[in-house]
Parts: structure tokens; C-alpha cells; sequence
């Protein structure tokens, strides 16, 4: 063992990793990327297979993300938002107002997806106590939900194996019934149920919270355009806010920039983070209505500001980043090209359905989710760690890819080429049958 890993062994805790499982595994530790590929101490070369956790866009080490960060370290490294403004996080916010849905021209910046969505439920409880609506206390998600990790957004999470713990900590919130897979009778009965549930509770909800069309951390459950259009229709016609929470969705994941755009309907918030930055740098953002604004707005001595902020929101350098990416993203058409992955991953993923302990395949754009089942069809005891297992399998392979549960998920850079994302799916399916 080389000192680097005596030295994380010592001293690093990592996210949502068991230690004493770590110190078992054989330890990767990356020391440089380029493109679509991350390389480790001893020069070995992997494909990103998860985008460094559903952050890269356009590769890594892009030269012109790196010169826009050069170009703004020569300014200013960091100047708060507190009481001060600076030209990247104004123009920033300019532009996400642009691409986003219809009505939503106020930007508020943090440093990542879970405080985004933190930043909408304070908002859109304090929006209700603010415009005389002060029963409105709750807040509903969809089943198998996953918004972050502070404790409003757990709250509004409904993964037992992430949040149960934490029960005694969090407000109660209404979890409505999602399917896995999108169309069939499965979406039918989940919608339906789902409906009723908003007509029960909607008198006593701030906002319904949603992520568009991928329920990623879920282990990427699926649902369509015919399931979220409706509900969010009702919601509003009940009085109830919506929160597009798009820190995984947005940019481009699932074949549009905005996901909530195939819906057809614009929500009253919208969280973006991930992809904002192009993986390169903490950012996020929630964007909100002008009516929801205006219900802020008072003489400084009636105290219905926002009490909120953080010590890096807007940070500059990030957001020089992110100004950069979106200029990238309109001059290179990258959305087409999602589009051409999304079909080559149409015709890739056949082939995986059919493998021995494979019981579903699923992808929109360029998120996947392949399901892990025992060979006589029943689910793995899940001290065998079968997700866990593939993914070690595909290291010696060339793929970094992680699990969530006995789920396998793929979702690469987007600018991945065809060859590349070939044999990304290649790799994956061999670890698979390597595992089994």
C-alpha cells in the first residue's frame, strides 16, 4: 500500500461509503482526467462511466472551461453577494433566466443541489406565511424521492436506506406513489393514486417537489410526460406550489436542457447544480417566479427577506465556469449529440436484458439503470453486495461505474463519443457476467 492510501485510510471519511468496506477493496485514486477519462497514480485509464457523479458535460480538462477559469482567477477569486455584486454572477443569472421555463427570472445562487432544494422550501413556505396562506405547512414528493442531504431536503426524501435514521429530525412530509418505468399500467395506477392524494392533502401543502421524468438516486426510476404533466397541473390548480428539483436532470441528461420543458409546464421554482458548472466547480441555483419574489418585498423593517445565504454563493470562479459551459453547449449543438448517444444507447442496451441476472434495462438520454436480479429471478440478499461487486469487476476492465443498491447506473459525460460510450456499455456488461 502506496503512502497516499495509508494517509486516506488514516485520515478521510467518505460520502456515503462504509469505511470498513473501503479499507478492504483495492483503493483507486485518481490523479489526472482528459476527455471523457480519469487516470489513477499508477497511470491506469478509465472511462468516467458516471460523469465524476453526474457533474462533467463536456469532458474533462475542456480548455476553454479551463481558460474562462484562468481568465477569472487574474480578476477576482471571490467577492460575497452579500451586499456586493459582480459581473459573472449577474450575467449568469441573465442567461439561466433565458433558458429556463417561462416566469422564472429570479436567481438565487448556493454551492450545491442539496441547499438548492432547501433554498425552495424556505421559500415557498415563507411565500405562503407571507401572502396569508399560513396553512399551507407541507410539502409532498414522489416515492423513492432523493433531494439532497440537509435535513429539509431529507425530509422531503423518501429512500428508507438513506433517511430513516434521521426520522426523529425531519418534518413529515406526503410521499406520492411513482412507477419504475415510464407508460403501462403501473404509471396508470401510480398517477391515479397519486391523484387522490393531492386532492386529500392539497389544501394543506406549500409545494409539491419532483425530480422531471429520472428519480435518479431512486436507481433511476422512470417516469413519462402522461404522469407528470397531470400531476403537476392539479397541484397548481390546488394551490400549491411546484419545485422542479433538476440538480441531476438539468442540461441536457435526458435529451433536453431543461427536463421539465417536455412536460410542458413551467414550475414556480427550479434547482439546477451538477451540470451548472460543467463539473468543475461548486455551484447552484434556484430560480423562482416574480410573483414568488414580489412576496419578499417590504420597507427593511417589516423583515420579509430571505434569511439565507452562504459564504460562497455566486462565487465568481464558478460562475465564470458555468457562463462558459452554456456558451458550449448552444455553439457545439451538444444537445443533438445527447440525442445521438440516447439512440446508440437504445441499440447498445439490448443485448444487457438478455444477460443472465439482468431483470430490467432502462435510459433517457444518456441515464441508465440496469437491474441486478439472483439467476432464479428473486432479489439478492443484499449483504452480497452484487451492485457493489460489478462495479469492482468493471475497474480492471477500464470503466468507473457506481451502483445504487443492486442497481448499476451508467450516466457519462455527455460529450462522450460513440466509440467511447461502446465500450463503456461493453465494459458493463462484461463486469456483469464477471459478478454473477
Amino acid at each position: 500500500m502506496n503512502d497516499l492510501a495509508k494517509s486516506d485510510l488514516r485520515h478521510l471519511w467518505h460520502p456515503f461509503t462504509q469505511q470498513q468496506e473501503w479499507a478492504r477493496d483495492p483503493m483507486l485514486i485518481i490523479d489526472r482526467a482528459e476527455g471523457c477519462w480519469l487516470v489513477d497514480v499508477d497511470g491506469n485509464r478509465y472511462i468516467d462511466g458516471v460523469s465524476s457523479l453526474w457533474t462533467n458535460v463536456h469532458g474533462h480538462r475542456h480548455p476553454r472551461l479551463d481558460a474562462a477559469l484562468r481568465a477569472q482567477v487574474d480578476r477576482v477569486a471571490h467577492s460575497t453577494l452579500l451586499g456586493l455584486s459582480h459581473p459573472p454572477a449577474i450575467e449568469l443569472a441573465a442567461q439561466l433566466s433565458r433558458l429556463a421555463p417561462e416566469g422564472l427570472q429570479r436567481v438565487f445562487f448556493s454551492d450545491n443541489g442539496s441547499t438548492s432544494v432547501e433554498i425552495a422550501l424556505k421559500m415557498a413556505f415563507q411565500f405562503h406565511q407571507q401572502t396569508g396562506q399560513t396553512g399551507r405547512t407541507r410539502f409532498a414528493s414522489l416515492r423513492d424521492a432523493y433531494h439532497g442531504d440537509t435535513l429539509g431536503a431529507v425530509s422531503v426524501g423518501a429512500i428508507d436506506l438513506f433517511h430513516s435514521i434521521y426520522r426523529p429530525l425531519l418534518f413529515d412530509a406526503l410521499a406520492l406513489p411513482a412507477p419504475t418505468t415510464p407508460g403501462g399500467t403501473e404509471e396508470a395506477e401510480a398517477l391515479a393514486r397519486a391523484m387522490d392524494l393531492l386532492e386529500a392533502h392539497g389544501h394543506e401543502l406549500a409545494a409539491l417537489v419532483v425530480e422531471p421524468l429520472v428519480q435518479g438516486a431512486a436507481g433511476m426510476k422512470m417516469h413519462s410526460e402522461a404522469f407528470l404533466r397531470p400531476l403537476l397541473e392539479r397541484a397548481r390548480e390546488l394551490g400549491v406550489l411546484l419545485v422542479a428539483d433538476e440538480v441531476a436532470v438539468g442540461f441536457g441528461r435526458p435529451g433536453s436542457m431543461i427536463a421539465t420543458e417536455q412536460a410542458a409546464v413551467a414550475p414556480d421554482f427550479l434547482c439546477l447544480a451538477k451540470g451548472l458548472s460543467a463539473g468543475y466547480l461548486p455551484l447552484a441555483a434556484t430560480l423562482a417566479t416574480e410573483r414568488v419574489y414580489e412576496a419578499f418585498l417590504a420597507e427593511p423593517d417589516a423583515y420579509r427577506q430571505f434569511f439565507h445565504g452562504h459564504t460562497f454563493t455566486g462565487n465568481p470562479l464558478a460562475c465564470a465556469v458555468a457562463l462558459e459551459n452554456l456558451r458550449l453547449f448552444e455553439e457545439t449543438d451538444l444537445l443533438a449529440h445527447v440525442r445521438a448517444r440516447s439512440a446508440q444507447l437504445s441499440d447498445l442496451l439490448g443485448p444487457l436484458a438478455g444477460l443472465p441476472g439482468v431483470s430490467g434495462v432502462r435510459h433517457r438520454g444518456v441515464m441508465v439503470g440496469i437491474d441486478l436480479v439472483a439467476p432464479d429471478g428473486t432479489a439478492y440478499p443484499s449483504a452480497r453486495r452484487s451492485g457493489h461487486r460489478v462495479a469492482m469487476a468493471a475497474r480492471p476492465l477500464g470503466a468507473v461505474i457506481r451502483p445504487l443498491g443492486d442497481t448499476i447506473v451508467l450516466n457519462p459525460p455527455l460529450s462522450i463519443r460513440a466509440n467511447e460510450l461502446a465500450r463503456l456499455v461493453g465494459i458493463t456488461a462484461a463486469a456483469i457476467e464477471a459478478a454473477a
